[in-house]
C-alpha cells in the first residue's frame, strides 16, 4: 500500500490498457469497443486480447477494414447516446478516417450550436522503433493537435495508460489516445491514484533546475534517461510530461522555463511544423526573457523511417541526442 493509501500492483502498459477498457465496460453499459481484429484475435497489440469472451460480440465488435466506416460509426453511435471506444490499429491508417475525425467528429458540436456532442473516443498506436518501416512508424499526434474541437491524449506512464480512458469516456468532446508502440511492454508497479487522472495539465515527472526536458508518450522514457545522465555530470534537469497535448498546458511550460531558464523539447515527429515547433513557439512569445540560451529541439530525422534497425535508431531521438542537446543550451 503507497504511503497516501493507494495501492500498488505489478503490470504492463499493455495491462494497463486492457484493465481501463474492461473497467469501462463493466461500469457503463453504453460503453463498446470496436475496431480492426480487437475480437477473435484479442488486438493487433494484444491490448483488448479476452474482452470478447468477457462482454460478448455486442460490446467488443470486429469491424471491416475501413478505417472511414467504422470510426463513422463510432461517430453516429456516440450521437446516438452510446460511449463508443473506437481502435485504430496504427496512427497511420487514421488518416484514412481523417476527414471523419476533422469533418464530422470535431465539428458538429460547433455546428449544431451545441445540440450535437460526439462522446467519442479513437485509440491508435503510434510511434516507431519497432522495425516497422516507412508506412508503419509515424507520429502524427500534432496533426491532430492542430485540430480545434478535440482532446488529444498521449499517455507515457502505466498510471496514465490505466486511468486516462475513464475521464476521456465523460469528456463530451471526442478525444484521441496515442499509445506509443514500445510501451506496451513496460512494466512496473502502478500506483492506484485516490482521485480521477488530470486531464488539464502537464505533469513534472522530474523536479530539476538546470535545464527543462519537455515531452510527450514514447520519448518520456528517453528524456528520463538523459535526465539520469545529466545528473551524473551535475546537470539538474526537470523533465515535463505534457501528457495532454490539445488542448496544450501552457502555463506548466512556462512554469517550467521559468525555473530553469533553458529548454529542450523532445518530439518523435519530424522537426518542421511539429507539435516541438508549437511549444517552442509558446516558450518564445511566453517566456523569452526567461531564457538563458536559445531553445533547443530534438526531433526525428526528416526521412521516411528506414526499416534497418541502426538506422531507424538513428533516426530516431535518443537520450545521446537529448544529452547533447541539453550541454549546447547548458554551456
Amino acid at each position: 500500500m503507497g504511503v497516501d493509501g493507494s495501492h500498488e500492483a505489478k503490470t504492463t502498459y499493455r495491462e494497463a490498457m486492457r484493465e481501463a477498457l474492461r473497467q469501462a465496460l463493466r461500469s457503463d453499459e453504453r460503453v463498446f469497443l470496436m475496431g480492426e481484429d480487437v475480437g477473435r484475435y484479442g488486438g493487433c497489440f494484444g491490448v483488448s486480447l479476452g474482452l470478447l469472451e468477457e462482454f460478448g460480440p455486442e460490446r467488443v465488435r470486429d469491424t471491416p477494414l475501413s478505417e472511414s466506416a467504422f470510426v463513422g460509426a463510432g461517430i453516429g453511435a456516440a450521437l446516438a447516446g452510446m460511449r463508443p471506444v473506437v481502435e485504430i490499429m496504427t496512427v497511420n491508417f487514421s488518416l484514412l478516417a481523417l476527414d471523419q475525425i476533422l469533418n464530422n467528429a470535431a465539428t458538429l458540436l460547433h455546428m449544431s450550436g451545441g445540440q450535437l456532442p460526439v462522446p467519442l473516443v479513437i485509440r491508435m498506436t503510434t510511434g516507431a522503433g519497432r522495425q516497422l518501416a516507412a508506412q508503419h512508424s509515424h507520429s502524427l499526434e500534432g496533426w491532430y493537435a492542430h485540430i480545434p474541437g478535440i482532446r488529444v491524449l498521449a499517455p507515457a506512464t502505466l498510471e496514465d495508460a490505466r486511468h486516462m480512458l475513464a475521464p476521456a469516456l465523460a469528456d463530451p468532446d471526442p478525444v484521441l489516445i496515442f499509445e506509443h508502440g514500445s510501451l506496451y511492454n513496460v512494466s512496473g508497479e502502478l500506483l492506484e491514484p485516490t482521485a480521477p487522472v488530470d486531464l488539464e495539465h502537464a505533469a513534472i515527472r522530474r523536479p530539476g533546475t538546470d535545464i527543462s526536458l519537455i515531452t510527450y508518450g514514447g520519448s518520456l522514457p528517453k528524456a528520463l534517461a538523459a535526465a539520469d545522465e545529466l545528473a551524473a555530470e551535475g546537470i539538474s534537469a526537470e523533465v515535463i510530461d505534457l501528457r495532454t497535448l490539445r488542448p496544450l498546458d501552457a502555463e506548466a511550460i512556462t512554469a517550467s522555463v521559468a525555473r530553469t531558464h533553458r529548454a529542450v523539447v523532445i518530439d518523435e515527429a519530424w522537426r518542421t511544423g511539429s507539435l516541438a515547433a508549437e511549444v517552442s513557439a509558446r516558450i518564445a512569445e511566453e517566456s523569452f526573457y526567461e531564457l538563458d540560451a536559445p531553445v533547443e529541439r530534438v526531433c526525428s530525422a526528416e526521412v521516411p523511417m528506414p526499416y534497418a534497425r541502426r538506422l531507424e535508431e538513428a533516426a530516431l531521438p535518443q537520450p545521446a541526442d537529448i544529452v547533447a542537446a541539453a550541454h549546447r543550451a547548458v554551456n
